[in-house]
């Protein structure tokens, strides 16, 4: 008997089984959430202690913030964008280049993915799963020079503070033209294949950043951008990130 002989001979007999007279009517009722609703004390006790276990680790103190810093600080870059950036960066190139022996060139994310501000005071494990909520990992698409000039075209006219690590610079003139954009200090190279990391949601065309389909290459580095945080994170005592000059826009 075949797979398709088999699935339409279980189809039939659930269908005799539900139509046997020995089945009790069912009926639904539609229950209210809301402050009427009382918890289950023994459910509540058997949740309890993992509930503490939880809290415990996510309100663990890992670092600290002199400032508050936000997403909108800034036109075209700021400093919570620029420190999520560089942290891909500075925790991400080490695993990729144990794997493959090459370095990532620069990070690119998006404005949108920055979910919470970073509050002054105490950073904690749960600062970072505010800040990043979504289940978003790094991956490293293999680009063409051409595809970086798409790229930089798709921020200068975004106008919105992507954040892009310090690899990359790019200036605008006053009406919004490219002025020069560097990789390393560099221009871009049409002939050259850029290592540039990114989330799988900016990957696979978030945001309309369709330039990452015409890629030579993909390696998954199995690294969420929020666990790249709290290691980014616990490495130093006091963040202090900074908007600085790599996404810029001249007024003369």
């Amino acid at each position: 008997m075949t797979i398709k002989h088999t699935l339409k001979l279980c189809f039939l007999l659930l269908i005799f089984s539900c139509a046997s007279p020995n089945i009790s009517k069912i009926e639904g009722k539609r229950l209210n959430i809301d402050e009427n609703l009382k918890s289950d004390e023994a459910i509540e006790a058997f949740i309890k202690p993992y509930r503490e276990h939880v809290n415990k680790d996510m309100d663990n103190v890992i670092s600290y913030a002199p400032e508050t810093y936000t997403k909108g600080d800034g036109k075209y870059n700021t400093a919570i964008g620029n420190l999520m950036a560089d942290a891909v960066f500075s925790e991400g190139n080490p695993v990729f280049n144990k794997r493959t022996g090459k370095n990532i060139d620069f990070v690119l994310l998006n404005h949108g993915g920055i979910r919470s501000i970073i509050s002054k005071g105490d950073i904690t494990t749960r600062t970072a799963y505010e800040i990043m909520p979504f289940e978003n990992s790094v991956v490293v698409a293999e680009l063409k020079g051409e595809q970086i000039n798409e790229m930089i075209q798709y921020l200068s006219k975004a106008k919105r503070a992507h954040p892009i690590s310090s690899q990359l610079q790019l200036t605008l003139d006053k009406d919004g033209n490219i002025k020069s954009a560097t990789v390393h200090g560099e221009p871009i190279d049409t002939t050259k294949t850029y290592n540039v990391a990114t989330n799988d949601y900016l990957y696979n065309g978030g945001d309309g950043m369709v330039f990452f389909s015409k890629n030579e290459g993909l390696h998954v580095l199995n690294y969420k951008i929020r666990d790249v945080l709290i290691d980014n994170f616990k490495k130093r005592d006091t963040l202090n990130p900074k908007q600085d000059n790599r996404f810029i826009q001249l007024n003369d």
